[in-house]
């Protein structure tokens, strides 16, 4: 009877997760979810998913003008092959005097030109790795621009935040190199991230959500 009743339980907490899933979907995708619910008072627990050459330049450009102060502390997080990005983050942060930052490193899920159905494996240990990481860093914001390595960290919030664990805010900026078509991460973000921002105005009529914020470069 007690072994019916957990399978009952788990059976029950699946729905209500998976009920949450599409909610969040669904509120995400029709726009509901690009205002903050509360305007927040500590500072933000923030993730910034690196990628490499432009997407880095691009993310920090981002950043430039932020309050760090009340984005703190920032987590870097990029891939283990990416020394020339670990590189610019760390003259990026000392420029500006600051310490309360982490540049953390994990496998890439996926590189420039590898194939679909080899990246689903790339992905999938990625994600893997991601968890305990995930778990430990507990984001309230993650800011990412188009690298394969925010997938997991992403997909991993998301389903964090349908299960009520923590509530993080995800902000994906498309590249500016993006000017007719969405890139494969926009593709898969555009059902997960709360804000969706583009570069250019004809990405902004395909996406009906996105929000222009003019070129970052």
């Amino acid at each position: 009877m007690e072994d019916q009743l957990k399978i009952e339980l788990a059976i029950l907490s699946a729905v209500l997760i998976l009920a949450r899933i599409f909610y969040l979907v669904h509120k995400i995708t029709t726009g509901f979810s690009r205002e903050a619910s509360n305007k927040r008072v500590a500072p933000c627990r923030t993730i910034i998913c690196i990628g490499s050459g432009g997407h880095t330049t691009e993310m920090l450009t981002l950043m430039t003008n932020l309050d760090f102060t009340k984005y703190c502390p920032r987590y870097y997080i990029m891939a283990k092959t990416d020394k020339t990005s670990y590189m610019k983050v760390k003259t990026f942060e000392e420029a500006k005097n600051q310490n309360n930052y982490k540049i953390i490193e994990i496998p890439r899920s996926r590189v420039v030109g590898q194939s679909y159905i080899t990246s689903v494996f790339t992905t999938l240990y990625s994600i893997f790795y991601s968890i305990p990481l995930v778990f430990k860093l507990k984001p309230d914001l993650i800011l990412c621009n188009g690298p394969g390595t925010c997938i997991p960290i992403c997909l991993l919030s998301f389903l964090l935040k349908a299960a009520f664990i923590f509530n993080a805010r995800i902000v994906f900026i498309e590249s500016f190199c993006r000017t007719e078509t969405f890139s494969l991460t926009g593709k898969i973000l555009m059902y997960f991230a709360d804000n969706f921002l583009v570069q250019w105005s004809s990405l902004k009529q395909k996406l009906k959500r996105a929000e222009y914020i003019g070129q970052l470069m």
